[in-house]
């Protein structure tokens, strides 16, 4: 169904609603982190003329800055100004997080660094130990130009890896998850959730083909029942995560000889979420969370 288009009494009182929803984790994580409303203002502006000039452009044309006012109610000064800023703009990838995601999608997508039931092996630190199976080759197979002490390093500083009683390379089983390192936490904390939450706009905005964005609600548990459901949640999580990346990797790989040249990125998430239900419980069957 398509969204119901604007009207001049104001958004509808639902999205309304949901956007409160959406914004309240993302308003707590900004004033742990000292962030103003002042601030957020700010960066909404910027935001709001970014998307205005790059998404809602007529005949593939770009919106004049007096097009942008109206849209956004961004004064015309400030739209100018704002667009110059950002041509400028780039938005930055951690180095870590950049080499490491392929190191990762590699090393849990290749037959020979995965045990029977597809989990990672342990690998020699050198290829004078281990051959193909150390973590030397893995980086060299990735990016021959950087050191695989240097990555390893970083890798044990973030928590992504360890080394374990002989000595050998372990990859972290939940993926590519660091658990120090606030840049590169809040590299995935911007990139998972902007994803879903894009996906989940576009099936609410009517978007074809509608994009998978469901969950299963339940609201009466016992907390033993939660730490059961979260086991299994993640384990269930964890074998279809490794699933797609095998099938990506091997997929980007073939794609790589075609002479196609679009080229498209995708997103396959997991998440499981608790926290104490403050009214009266009601019975739920599994609800699908998507717009679909």
């Amino acid at each position: 169904m398509d969204s119901p288009s604007p009207s001049l009494a104001g958004p509808a009182p639902a999205l309304v609603r949901a956007l409160r929803r959406v914004l309240r984790p993302l308003v707590r994580v900004m004033l742990a982190q000292g962030i103003t409303y002042p601030y957020l203002a700010e960066l909404l502006k910027n935001l709001f003329v970014d998307v205005a000039a790059t998404e809602f452009r007529l005949d593939n044309k770009p919106p004049t800055d007096s097009r942008i006012s109206l849209m956004t109610g961004v004064h015309r000064k400030d739209v100018s100004r704002l667009r110059g800023e950002l041509a400028q703009a780039s938005e930055a990838v951690p180095d870590v997080v950049s080499l490491g995601a392929q190191l990762v999608a590699v090393w849990l997508g290749t037959a020979r660094y995965l045990h029977e039931d597809g989990s990672p092996l342990p690998l020699a630190r050198f290829a004078s130990e281990g051959g193909e199976l150390s973590f030397e080759s893995l980086v060299a197979g990735v990016n021959s130009d950087i050191r695989s002490r240097v990555v390893l390093d970083e890798w044990l500083r973030l928590g992504v890896a360890r080394l374990d009683d002989e000595g050998r390379v372990c990859l972290n089983a939940e993926a590519f998850v660091p658990s120090e390192g606030f840049d590169e936490k809040a590299y995935y904390f911007g990139h998972n959730l902007h994803d879903h939450a894009a996906a989940a706009a576009h099936n609410l905005l009517g978007g074809q083909a509608p994009l998978l964005e469901r969950s299963v609600q339940y609201d009466a548990l016992s907390q033993a029942s939660v730490a059961q459901l979260a086991k299994q949640s993640r384990d269930a999580g964890m074998k279809a995560l490794l699933a797609i990346n095998k099938s990506a990797l091997a997929l980007e790989q073939a794609d790589a000889t075609t002479t196609t040249t679009g080229r498209h990125r995708m997103t396959f998430g997991i998440y499981f979420y608790t926290e104490p239900v403050t009214d009266a419980p009601t019975s739920a069957p599994p609800q699908d969370g998507g717009a679909a």
